[in-house]
Order: structure tokens, then sequence, then C-alpha cells
């Protein structure tokens, strides 16, 4: 298969980056109109991760669906981001499910945001307990057509006890916000994700906005990243590269413009396919 079948976009309404309180932080600028189908075709990336962020879409997500017909895999988001608080009382797994079985081209669910540290009543690590998750996970696989179980693990979460947690999933996605600054430490926090995940199938997720301090990535900090996960594609360690995201693809400066060019040459190589 060719390199590009193995890259996705995170994929959320246009604008919703921008309209987020963590644009404080993040700085991007107005004026983002790719929408997360457009997005795609704009970068050249086949495969689709579709997440709610800030409660939007809710269900039914039909229209969504159809319009990602084109996509050659979506996994959709069975909990959204941290600002999509309705997930913190009702997942959205079981629309997941009944889109799945509408659409032969969704092939699992994604959680989100999903891991955080609280102390107040008592010490949690996530936004779910453990057998919950695992109830989630058994009901995708029971679907008609079993399906993957994907999550969100950040480097600053790297160190929390959540191993009872890894195991449940299928794919561990794994993301450095603060990208520039951890590129020096970057390849040890990469060992380090794969030490804890023994037998797990892995992503790695690509911000082409450095959102931790709210400016463009350079050309040379996003053809590090892109280099350093195409090493481990090839080496086997990880099976795709999640790019983040459509919100700045129309806005992120030359970063974007190198990258469009990388997915279209490097995209085209031949590699063999995971077993």
């Amino acid at each position: 298969m060719k390199l590009k079948e193995c890259f996705w976009l995170w994929g959320q309404n246009a604008m919703s980056h921008q309209r987020s309180a963590g644009n404080k932080q993040w700085k991007l600028p107005d004026g983002n109109k790719l929408e997360p189908v457009e997005g795609a075709e704009y970068l050249g990336i086949p495969n689709m991760c579709r997440v709610v962020m800030g409660g939007a879409p809710r269900p039914p997500f039909d229209a969504e669906s159809e319009k990602m017909k084109s996509m050659h895999k979506v996994v959709w988001s069975a909990i959204g981001d941290s600002g999509s608080r309705c997930n913190d009382q009702q997942t959205d797994l079981e629309e997941v499910l009944r889109q799945a079985a509408k659409y032969p081209n969704i092939t699992g669910a994604i959680l989100d945001d999903f891991f955080l540290h609280r102390t107040e009543p008592e010490e949690v690590w996530a936004r779910y307990p453990v057998g919950f998750i695992r109830e989630m996970r058994e009901k995708l696989h029971r679907a008609p057509r079993p399906l993957d179980f994907l999550v969100v693990w950040y480097k600053r979460q790297l160190e929390f006890p959540i191993d009872d947690y890894l195991k449940e999933f299928d794919v561990i996605t794994y993301w450095n916000m603060r990208t520039p600054a951890e590129h020096a430490v970057v390849k040890d926090d990469l060992a380090r994700m794969i030490e804890r995940t023994p037998g797990k199938r892995r992503m790695t997720g690509c911000y082409i906005w450095d959102y931790g301090y709210g400016k463009p990535l350079t050309v040379d900090e996003i053809k590090f990243e892109c280099e350093l996960y195409y090493d481990l594609l090839k080496a086997g360690k990880t099976e795709g590269v999640i790019f983040c995201s459509n919100c700045c693809a129309d806005v992120g400066g030359p970063a974007v413009d190198w990258l469009r060019g990388w997915i279209r040459e490097a995209g085209e190589e031949e590699i063999l396919p995971r077993p």
C-alpha cells in the first residue's frame, strides 16, 4: 500500500478551534473556512478522525457521515474534546455504532481528551472508570463489523498510572502539544510511549500549528516531525500519523505548504502493509 494510506486528518468543525476558550493560548487567526473533508482534500489525506469539539456536531451524525463517504476510513469520536461537556454524562458510542452500520468506511471510535487528574472527591485519572471503558470496547468488538477503539494520550500524561486503561484500547494515539520545545526529548518520549504499550497498535499525532506557544510552525519544525514519524512507520512501531487539523490548514503559514508537498511526494511511496 502507499504511505498516504497511513495518514489521517483530525477533523473538526471549521473555526471550532478559533472559537474555543483554548484559543487564548493557541492564538489561531480567524479565517478558517475548510471543513473536515475539504481540509483532507486540501492536504491530500485519505482518512478521517471526525471529532466533536465544544459539543458540535451533535447526534445524529448522518449528515456529516454522508459528507465523508469519499474518505477511505473514518473514526468518529465517542467522547469529544474536554469542552464537550455533554460527553461527561453520556457518550456518543451508540450513535457511532449506528453510523458504522450505515457507512462501511467507519472503522472505529476514539476518545478525545480522555485522561485527566482530579483529586476531589477521590483521585481520578480519566473521564470514565475503567469498567465503563471495557464495556465500550466490548460493544465495539461485538458490532456486526468489529470496530477499533482508540484513545488520545498526551505527553503531559505520559507518566500517569493508567496502564489498566491502556490495555482496553486497540490503538493508542500519542500527541506532543508543545511541539518545538519538546523536540529535544521527543525521541525519548516516544520510546517511553512504546515501552508502555506492548502489543498495541499506535499512531502519532502531528500538529501543524504550534498550539503550545500560539504561533505557526516553521518548515524545519514540521519537517522534523514528519521525518521522525515516517521513521517510526517504516520501523513498524506505529501504523499512522494524524495531522491536526483542518482548522489551521488554511491559516497555518509556510509549514502547511511544505506539508502538502511532502504528503504529495512521500505519500506515493509503496510500503509494506502492517501484519
